[in-house]
């Protein structure tokens, strides 16, 4: 069953500080229109540029996820895009008056409820998702950092953390569907050890914590000097730190909150290939560097599968249409009826099938010692499957001939050789209207796109 994108139905503001910067930050979530993903608008910057959250704008990893597109940045983008994918948002505009969202309580929490405040609603395009059918995997060689993608029936995902820290130890985190994301996954806040908040503290870059945002592990002893600096960081009369080794002013929501709010990130971070993903995510000791490297690499696989769109038919089952159905249709005869088969017909869009022989024609004189297809045949071959569409929405399809009216954006991508079995895909463009079929043509052989055209054609009745 397809199921439909969703955006929210209508926009809410949320107000904040900034966890590294300590500004005041407003950010707007926005309705955006299908297809749109996501993306920020910084609305503080002359112009309102938008920042596209895809992995190519990823530039430094650092104390989160941080995107830059023209120079323009957006700072630890990895909370805010895990509850919209939380939340099975699709398509959303976040509007914000500086480089960084508000770090809230250092969690989605906020984001999940202001996105629910708003209403969640469906558009009418379907939604796109990769289904993973091979493993897909990044290993970071100096670190140890691997994510492995495996195929899966619903998205799933797995972080197994382990900082060699006796007062974190390992842990693991699981969420076996989206929809848990909520209850088990949106409330888990960052976290950083002592010694990496002392190194801040002294490079000043943490003004907009406090201990409400931030889980931190005493891994070291606490010396009086620091005892100081976090007092007037955080702007405390007295800290202490709890038997379970973390400071006070928090309690933890789960004994493996750490390895759940890395989940978080997994999720906020892999929304940066750019689609949805159908499989299982197995994260060994993720971080924002390697999260976002896998982010890349998806989202070149899913750029090059997208490029070449092979479908996948049973071609062992009986075809909607055998070829003396076809010749009812076509007014084509052998040597140049080009289709041997109709596998899929609607009012929209034809799939077809041909068998490529030796025993072709063509083969005779078109290089006889290295026979290819010509290309011209396998545009004609298209539009002949285009024509099975066309003639179907007459009565009377055998009165009728079509003729070519253009050809636009004609590529050929691979040879055609005796012994392929070629698939050709044509979908309007748009409606008929007046006999002529504007559509857009695909062929395919072993897997690869192999040609590719826009074509428009016109049915005449016979007089």
């Amino acid at each position: 069953m397809s199921k439909k994108q969703k955006t929210i139905q209508n926009e809410v503001t949320l107000s904040g500080v900034g966890l590294h910067t300590g500004n005041e930050v407003t950010m707007v979530f926005k309705p955006a229109p299908e297809n749109h993903g996501f993306a920020f608008k910084r609305v503080d910057l002359e112009g309102e540029p938008v920042i596209e959250a895809k992995a190519d704008y990823v530039t430094n990893t650092q104390r989160g996820t941080n995107l830059e597109k023209n120079g323009v940045q957006i700072q630890t983008s990895e909370h805010v895009l895990a509850a919209a994918v939380g939340l099975d948002i699709d398509n959303l505009l976040i509007e914000i008056n500086a480089s960084e969202p508000p770090i809230m309580d250092g969690s989605s929490k906020f984001f999940i409820e202001a996105l629910e405040k708003a209403g969640i609603v469906e558009q009418e395009a379907e939604i796109e998702e990769y289904v993973v059918k091979e493993i897909i995997s990044y290993k970071d060689e100096v670190t140890g950092s691997e994510i492995i993608l495996m195929p899966s029936d619903e998205y799933q995902v797995t972080t197994m953390v382990d900082f060699g820290t006796k007062i974190l130890g390992t842990q693991n985190a699981t969420l076996n569907t989206i929809s848990d994301f909520k209850e088990e996954i949106s409330a888990a806040r960052t976290f950083s050890f002592l010694h990496e908040i002392e190194m801040l503290l002294e490079n000043d870059l943490i003004k907009g914590g406090d201990l409400n945002n931030a889980i931190v592990y005493v891994d070291k002893e606490l010396s009086d000097s620091t005892m100081e600096k976090l007092k007037k960081a955080f702007k405390k009369d007295n800290i202490t730190v709890k038997p379970n080794g973390v400071l006070d002013n928090l309690t933890l929501h789960w004994a493996n909150e750490a390895a759940r709010h890395k989940l978080l990130d997994v999720i906020g971070d892999l929304a940066l290939a750019g689609v949805r993903i159908k499989g299982k995510v197995i994260a060994n000791k993720p971080g924002h560097s390697v999260n976002t490297a896998f982010a890349k690499k998806l989202a070149k696989i899913i750029k090059k599968e997208k490029r070449n769109n092979v479908p996948s038919y049973d071609l062992n089952q009986p075809p909607l249409m055998d070829i003396h159905k076809i010749m009812d249709i076509l007014p084509h005869r052998p040597p140049f009826l080009l289709i041997d088969r109709i596998i899929e017909l609607s009012d929209k869009h034809v799939v077809g099938m041909k068998n490529v022989t030796m025993n072709e024609n063509f083969f005779v004189g078109h290089f006889p010692g290295a026979p290819v297809m010509p290309g011209v045949l396998q545009v004609e071959a298209m539009a002949q499957c285009g024509g099975v569409l066309v003639l179907n929405t007459v009565p009377d399809p055998e009165n009728y001939l079509t003729y070519f009216m253009k050809m636009d954006n004609v590529k050929f991508k691979q040879k055609v050789l005796p012994g392929d079995t070629l698939i050709f895909k044509s979908e309007l463009i748009t409606p008929i209207r007046r006999g002529i079929a504007h559509m857009q043509a695909y062929a395919y052989a072993n897997g690869k796109l192999v040609c590719e055209a826009e074509l428009m054609a016109q049915i005449s009745k016979v007089k």
